[in-house]
């Protein structure tokens, strides 16, 4: 079966969105966490479509530098028409955390494209991209400017530009062009048209807006129809990937039916969070209001190896599950007065985690679903349970599906749920759990 298309996430939650994207409608689909070995690579070997999760996004150029080249020439050894750099639908991002810049200077390099598309709207997570502005849904429901968005107070890279060629520039001097709105909506022949005068006037990338099915029908068709003259290295969100699903149902490529049956209660549902977002602050209260068991962390005790904090969170989770009841620990509710903690706070939360599963595997109520909120979180937390790849179930909410753990371990079959801090209703953690 050959190879439609890979992919690198920047982070676990946006590489699982993609997952979605491709399970959900009939493409074969794994995502490895890291680069495959080959034992785990011929379990998969049905694939058309192949990820891998990493955390970029919360990365230095520098580590971008030493780190992505060996990445995208592993991906690029698949052979297939497109590899997709995937970021958040939010784009945030900056010269020194997170430089989607940075990343497109590398993908070129190494893939040496006839140019990059940057595809960002993604409609179905109401994500908006119009004549080169980013807009994206609310919590109250309203489509705001990107950087009039709750994203522009993000603790580490906060959105401040909703144009996406200035905010760019600010990382990489590559030139990038725009085919706009307007001239999507004029059909592929008129997208075709701009982007040869553009690729004709040395614009090395070109970001497409997208703002409803049929601007992205029209960008899936394009970007398709380029990368069968010539592989494309593009970067994007899933609307990208969403696009190019469009395309390959239009062109029969994809065979395999999926189908929509609910989502089985699992009981009790372990939900780790180191979001800061509002909107992950809502679903917390809501659950915690609900019956779930709620264990606070205070991040600055967890990573002090000479506090209790760690032990007793243990201790009072591993009561709290093997009673049956839903538990959570948060080291936030909305945004925190202390600073961001990067990483380190990430693979302790994992590591917490790791322990916990460990303790509870023989419970009379063995925990068979987790719930991680935050990007950056999931990221560093996933590394440390040993899982080497994640399959899609089922959807839960745009933007999260619910996975299946493959590891050689006993979490193997362990279900997985990675939420950005940007997504779900309020009640998320009920639709996870299954109701």
């Amino acid at each position: 079966m050959s190879i439609l298309y890979t992919y690198y996430g920047d982070d676990f939650t946006g590489s699982t969105d993609v997952l979605e994207q491709l399970g959900a409608n009939g493409v074969p689909a794994v995502l490895f966490v890291g680069v495959p070995k080959p034992e785990h690579r011929a379990t998969f070997s049905g694939a058309q479509a192949i990820g891998i999760a990493g955390d970029s996004r919360s990365r230095s150029p520098g580590w971008m530098s030493a780190n992505l080249p060996a990445i995208f020439r592993a991906l690029q050894r698949f052979g297939a028409p497109i590899t997709h750099y995937k970021v958040c639908s939010t784009f945030d991002s900056s010269p020194t955390i997170g430089s989607i810049g940075r990343a497109i200077e590398i993908g070129r390099e190494v893939f040496a494209p006839p140019f990059v598309p940057i595809v960002v709207g993604a409609p179905h997570l109401r994500r908006y991209v119009a004549f080169g502005h980013l807009f994206a849904g609310a919590p109250d429901g309203a489509v705001q400017r990107i950087d009039r968005h709750p994203m522009s107070r993000h603790p580490v890279t906060p959105m401040h530009e909703s144009d996406l060629r200035l905010h760019l520039a600010a990382q990489t001097s590559t030139k990038i062009g725009l085919i706009d709105t307007s001239i999507l909506k004029s059909g592929s022949g008129a997208a075709s048209d701009a982007l040869d005068a553009l690729i004709a006037s040395g614009h090395q990338a070109v970001i497409c807006d997208t703002i409803d099915d049929e601007t992205q029908s029209t960008v899936g068709s394009l970007l398709w129809s380029r990368a069968q003259q010539r592989p494309l290295f593009a970067a994007g969100s899933s609307g990208l990937t969403a696009a190019l699903v469009s395309e390959w149902n239009c062109l029969g490529l994809l065979s395999v039916q999926t189908s929509s049956a609910p989502i089985a209660v699992a009981k009790p549902l372990l939900v780790l969070s180191g979001s800061c977002s509002a909107v992950t602050e809502r679903q917390l209260r809501y659950a915690i209001g609900h019956g779930y068991h709620p264990i606070p962390l205070d991040p600055l005790a967890l990573l002090d190896e000479n506090n209790s904090t760690r032990s007793a969170a243990l201790e009072s989770a591993s009561r709290s599950l093997a009673d049956g009841r839903d538990t959570i620990l948060y080291t936030a509710l909305g945004t925190p007065a202390s600073p961001a903690y990067g990483d380190s706070l990430g693979i302790a939360l994992g590591s917490l985690i790791s322990e916990l599963l460990e303790r509870n595997a023989n419970s009379i109520a063995p925990v068979r679903r987790i719930l991680i909120c935050g990007g950056d979180t999931s990221s560093h937390a996933i590394q440390q349970l040993g899982v080497h790849a994640l399959t899609w179930i089922a959807n839960v909410q745009p933007g999260s599906p619910l996975c299946r753990a493959h590891a050689d371990s006993r979490l193997d079959g362990l279900e997985l749920v990675l939420k950005g801090g940007q997504v779900g209703t309020a009640d998320f953690f009920d639709h996870v759990r299954g109701k």
